[in-house]
């Protein structure tokens, strides 16, 4: 679809000049950051959360911190423990005011006047900041008493070196639509790590590449995208990813569209395509589901691509470049995945639903086998999965 109304095609231009001028300058500076960074954009555009789960020292702040210097932005970065009270992360009730009998809060400084929000260590949230900061992630309000204000935050990052175990936290991890690892590099990559690491300690900062008021006229762009094209395989996938186990609510799939959308402006499209449904990869609530969404979506993506190629889908111009990753299976991974079915297979009085969602996850995981390139490791992986199957045909 062309675009030809003035201020599409001038939001487009900002589009390509946070590719050009934000995200790929950043690609080169952080490296072995790519996936991270290209999910920085995306959730900038779609004006939505993003977690990243990794160790101290993966730069998990400093590429925050480093977007938010390329847009002119006021960042906001605060380290949570189970005794982080409201008052730190909100500002303090202001004690003029206060007074004179009205609760006001003094935000100067504070997270509810950033443009940008990193949160570490999110799961530590205690109940007191997980009642303040749902309405945050989730409306962009800030309300606390009488007050009630919408907020300029563009784009909110927690991170963590664990995943929730806590039912109360499950519901803070829930309103980060995209989650991604944030490891070391490896020692191929060491030589050029220390290379620009040194650099950036000795560079100053350039002037901000775009302003705060063009990313939000890109973020306003989002509902305009069409995804017409993209929704049955968007529904169809969601259907096979659910049948799979990988919980989706409702909610999480009206949400995800707006993903959609946002890789499809990042590309220069007012259209979505199958292309797009990369972003669904990073949709994980547990280790165990990555190498099943890897391998669900690659091969949605590929079989939309086959029907491109055959006319019986439009073909666009542009697609994002992680949809061209390939992520090849991790054998260790999948020995990890088999060995959890096979634990659950083992388990006693397995209901016929739990039965089949076992299947269906077999069933994906041994699809990945092909892609294992140690013949060695292959076999073992194959050999597993025959006696998962075994033991499943025992306890029907």
């Amino acid at each position: 679809m062309t675009p030809t109304h003035p201020f599409v095609e001038s939001s487009l231009e900002i589009s390509q000049k946070l590719t050009d001028k934000v995200l790929q300058p950043m690609k080169t500076t952080f490296i072995g950051k790519d996936e991270v960074i290209d999910l920085l954009g995306v959730s900038l555009v779609a004006r939505e959360n993003l977690f990243i789960l990794g160790p101290p020292g993966t730069a998990k702040s400093a590429l925050v911190q480093d977007l938010s210097r390329r847009i002119d932005g006021q960042v906001f970065d605060y380290l949570l423990t189970r005794f982080t009270e409201p008052n730190e992360i909100l500002g303090p009730f202001d004690i003029r005011q206060l007074r004179e009998g009205n609760l006001v809060t003094n935000t100067e400084g504070m997270l509810p006047e950033a443009t940008f929000v990193f949160l570490d260590e999110l799961l530590n949230a205690n109940s007191a900041i997980l009642n303040s900061l749902l309405m945050v992630l989730n409306e962009r309000v800030f309300r606390r008493g009488r007050e009630t204000r919408s907020l300029p935050t563009l784009l909110v990052v927690g991170a963590s070196n664990s995943l929730p175990k806590d039912d109360a936290l499950r519901a803070l991890f829930d309103r980060f639509l995209l989650r991604i690892n944030s490891t070391n590099v490896d020692e191929d990559s060491m030589s050029e790590l220390l290379r620009k690491g040194w650099q950036m300690e000795h560079l100053s900062a350039g002037p901000p590449a775009i302003t705060v008021d063009e990313v939000v006229s890109l973020q306003s762009l989002v509902a305009q995208v069409s995804l017409n094209s993209v929704l049955p395989t968007y529904i169809h996938t969601v259907k096979r990813l659910r049948a799979a186990g990988i919980e989706i609510s409702d909610r999480r799939a009206v949400k995800l569209q707006r993903m959609l959308a946002a890789s499809a402006i990042l590309c220069g499209r007012m259209e979505a395509d199958f292309s797009d449904l990369w972003v669904l990869r990073y949709i994980w609530d547990t280790f165990e589901q990555q190498e099943i969404l890897s391998a669900l979506i690659r091969k949605a993506i590929e079989s939309a691509s086959q029907a491109a190629e055959t006319g019986t889908l439009t073909a666009t111009h542009r697609r994002h470049p992680q949809s061209q990753v390939l992520n090849l299976p991790n054998a260790e991974a999948l020995g990890r995945d088999l060995m959890e079915l096979e634990t659950r297979v083992n388990s006693v009085n397995l209901s016929d639903a739990e039965l089949t969602q076992i299947k269906d996850q077999l069933t994906i995981l041994a699809s990945q086998i092909s892609w294992v390139n140690n013949e060695h490791q292959a076999n073992f992986l194959q050999s597993k999965v025959q006696d998962i199957w075994n033991r499943i045909e025992a306890a029907v």
